[in-house]
C-alpha cells in the first residue's frame, strides 16, 4: 500500500485530518511522570520519562488522529539515551495503528543522503550482508535547499520502501520569508519554485486515492501562500505545522486542502500537549487528569477542523 493512502484511511476513519507532535520538553512535561524516575543516570532517567509520557499519550489519542509527529531534535538532544526512546516511540506509535512523521528535516549529497534516507527511511546494511529496518519512520520531513541531488536518494528510498517524505516549501516560522519569498528571474518565489520541482516528482508516486507520497511543509501561517502552492502541488499531500500555539486557526488551514477534504494533516504539538494546562495544574495533576486534558483538547481541534471543512468543501470524502 501506498504510504500516503495509510494516511487518508486513518483520516477518513477518524474524521480527523490532525497529528499530534510528540515534542517532550522535560520542563513541561506533568510532575507526575518524573516523580518516580530512575536516578542512577540522569539521562536514562529522561529516556525513561519521554517514553512512558509518549506511549500514555499515544494510547489517548490513538483513535483519533491519523497520525503522529515526533520531533527528532527533543530526542537526539539526549544522546543516544534520547534516540533510543524516540526508537521505542515509532515502534509503539506503529503497533497502535498510526502513521508515523518524522520531523527530522535532513537532507545533504551523495552517499550522506543515502545514509540518511537508509537510516530513517529504508533499510541498513548489517555485518552478515542482510538488511534491516533501523528507525523504520513512515514518512521524513527533508528540506531541498541543497538542490535536486540531495533529494533523489529520499525520493528513491520511498519508491523502494514504500515511504514517504514532506519537503519543506514554505515553513511555519516569521522570518521564512527571508528566503522562501525572494523572487528569483522567472518570477517565481523560492517556495513556488520548489513547489514546482515537487509536483513533478509527485506524479509517479501517487496512491488509490490519486495522491502522493512526496509531499510539502505549507505553514498555517501563511493561508495566502498556500493557495498558490496548492494549485502547484494538486497531487501532493501537505504537512500543515504552525496551528494552535503559532498562532494558525481552522479558516488559516482551508487552501491546504482539495474540495474533497483531503490533501493535507495539519499538526498541533504545544496546544495539545502543554498550552492547555497552566504550570501549576501540570504540577498538580495526576496522570489520568493529565492525559484526559490532552483527549479534550485533541477533540476540540478535531471538532474545529472538521467542522470548517465540512462547511466549505461539500465534496468531501469523509
Amino acid at each position: 500500500m501506498n504510504v500516503v493512502d495509510k494516511l487518508i484511511e486513518n483520516t477518513i476513519s477518524t474524521k480527523n485530518p490532525s497529528v499530534i507532535g510528540l515534542d517532550p520538553d522535560i520542563g513541561k512535561i506533568p510532575a507526575c511522570y518524573k516523580v518516580n524516575a530512575k536516578r542512577n543516570n540522569p539521562f536514562e532517567a529522561i529516556a525513561n520519562v519521554i517514553y512512558e509520557f509518549n506511549r500514555d499519550v499515544i494510547d489517548m489519542v490513538a483513535d483519533l488522529v491519523p497520525a503522529v509527529k515526533p520531533q527528532m531534535a527533543f530526542y537526539e538532544k539526549y544522546g543516544s539515551y534520547g534516540v533510543a526512546a524516540f526508537e521505542k516511540t515509532v515502534s509503539y506509535a506503529k503497533s497502535r495503528g498510526l502513521v508515523v512523521i518524522e520531523d527530522a528535516k535532513r537532507n545533504d549529497i551523495g552517499n550522506t543522503a543515502g545514509a540518511y534516507a537508509d537510516g530513517h527511511l529504508g533499510c541498513v546494511e548489517l555485518l552478515a550482508g542482510s538488511c534491516s529496518p533501523s528507525f523504520d519512520a513512515d514518512f521524513l520531513t527533508v528540506t531541498p535547499f541543497l538542490g535536486s541531488d540531495s533529494l533523489h536518494p529520499f525520493i528513491e528510498a520511498c519508491e523502494k520502501y514504500s515511504k514517504g517524505i514532506f519537503v519543506l516549501v514554505k515553513t511555519s516560522n516569521t522570518s521564512s520569508g527571508e528566503i522562501q519569498d525572494v523572487v528569483t528571474s522567472d518570477g517565481m518565489t523560492i517556495s513556488q519554485r520548489i513547489a514546482k520541482y515537487v509536483s513533478e516528482q509527485a506524479g509517479t508516486f501517487t496512491g488509490e486515492y490519486g495522491y502522493s507520497s512526496i509531499g510539502a511543509v505549507v505553514g498555517a501561517t501563511y493561508s495566502e501562500e498556500a493557495v498558490s502552492l496548492r494549485k502547484l502541488m494538486p497531487k501532493s499531500y501537505f504537512l500543515v505545522p504552525g496551528y494552535g500555539a503559532q498562532g494558525g486557526g481552522p479558516k488559516d488551514i482551508l487552501p491546504c486542502f482539495n474540495e474533497d477534504g483531503l490533501g493535507a494533516v495539519v499538526n498541533s504539538s504545544r496546544a495539545i500537549l502543554y498550552t492547555h494546562m497552566t504550570n501549576e495544574e501540570r504540577a498538580q495533576c495526576t496522570r489520568q487528569e493529565y492525559l484526559l486534558s490532552v483527549r479534550t483538547a485533541t477533540l476540540k481541534m478535531q471538532e474545529d477542523i472538521y467542522s470548517v471543512l465540512k462547511n466549505e468543501y461539500r465534496q468531501m470524502v469523509y
